[in-house]
């Protein structure tokens, strides 16, 4: 991976020598900075999807504003840093620090007499440990009734010629509750089969408030989840996310901020006898009127409605009533993992932060490419020569571009042949272990062995003459995955 960073500092070091004192080579020197930064991951989806949820779930911290207001209609940055501050960035250019406070944890941006649409996007910094490994993006909701706020998400992920110099994205949590035309019509616009572009390899999607699924039942998850594994599977699926995961992200979100006043009033619905619980929470309308014998107010019923939804509640109510949890850190970590947000991280884990070096690389790469094309000068064929050569020698690219071509239909075999590819060159993960389906606690020896069998696999694949073209083609990408793990695991030996 460092070689290719190294390359491809070298690649954009000379387009912005070709391109010095242009407004594309004052582009250029910020997109410099890009390489350094973390991984810009884009939170995107229909609108009312549950998107700022799942963002204040993913940092632990109620920060995105989840109500109808007028910030949700701009795209808004949240990344790490040493101060608490809103800068909006205009449509001209011009930047303005905004002020805002935090309503119940929720930061309250005030625009200052700003019209929303003259605001090109909000960038929040805000400290925060989990903000240092990736800034995530809030997106305006996709086929939103204004075609001008829906356009910022798609300008976003898939920028136009005339924004050459911008990389999108890295890559896309996108939230989906019934897979819609419009939902495939996006994703294809952010996945292009050319390694330049976007690929499924940069998009997760996410089955969003899975809890009402199944219509808020304690089964609800596992109906999610066996929904969410057939949408996986899907061959039109496949070609435009890697995996889809289903999350209850309000249920994460109130899970990481949740405190021992709302456990109190939860125990005393835990409290009741199972069939007066049972009839209590049957629906949202018989929490919040009946029984006043509780000892809740109104009130209070509204913001455990609001905070945990019905599922929450008559989860978490189950979970006290059962001694599983006792406090708000006990009771918050079932929770946690209940939601599907502690395998959401997982998957961010191997399938994004894990290649981000990668993955930074092909943006800043597609944006060179992009730039070469739209405005040539003198030099800029070099330019093109660079980010051409890197992108057919990089064997991490060599991986992506297979992994495309599996997804779409170009490579065919046997299911089981297929499967065991994609787990070789990285498509469910980039470590060794997830490579070759071992578990993270597997000895040395077990790896080398499983990578020279493997090796030894793809081999005797590839020079089988009876292999069909394209699946020989990947059989020698794989090889090459395979002597790479082993050479690295000959270096930590």
């Amino acid at each position: 991976m460092t070689g290719l960073l190294d390359d491809t500092r070298a690649a954009l070091a000379r387009a912005i020598n070709v391109y010095a004192g242009t407004e594309d080579g004052d582009r250029l020197t910020q997109l410099r900075t890009r390489l350094d930064e973390p991984l810009r991951v884009a939170v995107a989806g229909r609108i009312k999807a549950g998107k700022s949820t799942l963002l204040n779930a993913l940092v632990g911290e109620r920060l995105a504003p989840t109500d109808a207001g007028e910030c949700t209609r701009i795209v808004t940055w949240y990344a790490d840093g040493h101060t608490y501050r809103v800068t909006a960035e205009m449509t001209d250019g011009e930047q303005q620090q905004l002020t805002f406070h935090r309503d119940e944890g929720v930061i309250d941006v005030d625009l200052g007499g700003l019209p929303p649409e003259k605001v090109t996007r909000l960038l929040v910094t805000w400290p925060s440990a989990r903000l240092r490994t990736a800034t995530l993006i809030d997106t305006p909701g996709i086929g939103s009734l204004s075609e001008s706020v829906a356009q910022r998400t798609w300008d976003l992920l898939s920028p136009s010629d005339s924004d050459t110099a911008e990389a999108p994205a890295d890559a896309v949590l996108y939230l989906l509750r019934h897979l819609h035309s419009h939902d495939l019509e996006f994703l294809r616009a952010f996945h292009d089969t050319e390694v330049s572009q976007p690929n499924p390899v940069n998009a997760i999607g996410v089955l969003s408030r899975a809890d009402e699924i199944g219509v808020g039942k304690l089964d609800s998850m596992t109906s999610a989840g066996k929904i969410a594994a057939r949408m996986a599977t899907d061959p039109v699926v496949r070609t435009v996310v890697q995996t889809v995961v289903p999350v209850a992200g309000l249920l994460a979100e109130t899970a990481a901020t949740l405190t021992e006043t709302e456990v109190a009033q939860l125990r005393r619905v835990a409290e009741l006898p199972v069939a007066d619980a049972d009839a209590l929470l049957l629906t949202a309308d018989r929490f919040a009127t009946r029984m006043p014998e509780l000892g809740l107010t109104s009130t209070e019923r509204e913001e455990l409605l609001d905070r945990f939804g019905l599922f929450g509640i008559r989860l978490a109510t189950s979970v006290l009533r059962h001694r599983v949890a006792a406090t708000a850190t006990e009771l918050a970590a079932v929770l946690t993992e209940r939601s599907g947000v502690g395998e959401l991280n997982e998957l961010l884990r191997s399938l994004f932060f894990d290649r981000r070096d990668v993955l930074k690389s092909r943006s800043v790469l597609a944006a060179l490419d992009a730039l070469t094309r739209a405005s040539p000068r003198p030099g800029s064929e070099a330019v093109a020569a660079d980010v051409e050569r890197i992108m057919a020698s990089a064997h991490p690219f060599q991986e992506l571009r297979v992994l495309s071509a599996i997804r779409a239909g170009w490579v065919t075999g046997k299911p089981a042949v297929l499967d065991d590819l994609e787990h070789l060159i990285g498509g469910a993960g980039a470590g060794i272990s997830q490579r070759l389906r071992l578990s993270d606690d597997e000895g040395h020896d077990a790896l080398v062995a499983a990578a020279a069998e493997a090796l030894d696999r793809w081999q005797r694949r590839a020079e089988n003459p009876l292999t069909r073209h394209q699946l020989a083609v990947a059989a020698r990408v794989a090889i090459r995955s395979c002597e790479g793990m082993l050479s690295e695991l000959g270096r930590s030996s």
